[in-house]
């Protein structure tokens, strides 16, 4: 496995490549680095829900800058479906979820 800061092309030779390119080839490689840019961010969620199990109790800021408490109901495949303690179910991204301080 490489270390993210490794790089396996010269980044210069690679942008003289992308310059030279036509459309239909750039297209490709746009396809490729979107379908490889969605799978880091899906392996970068799953690693995050993992923290998380139903029943945990957990908090978030919502969009409006509350804060809210709730527990976890379930864990989906990119977020995690959350009661709060209002009574409202929200689905959270894993990397905006805390858990929730005992006390």
């Amino acid at each position: 496995m490489m270390h993210s800061k490794q790089t396996i092309l010269d980044r210069k030779l690679f942008t003289q490549a992308l310059r030279h390119m036509g459309e239909e080839d750039l297209l490709y490689l746009n396809r490729m680095v979107v379908e490889r840019l969605n799978l880091l961010a899906q392996a970068r969620s799953t690693v995050e829900l993992a923290q998380f199990a139903e029943g945990d109790r957990v908090q978030f800021t919502a969009t409006d800058g509350s804060v809210k408490h709730g527990v976890v109901l379930r864990l989906n495949k990119k977020t995690a479906s959350v009661l709060t303690s209002e009574g409202q179910n929200w689905k959270v991204s894993p990397g905006l979820l805390r858990k929730a301080v005992a006390g």
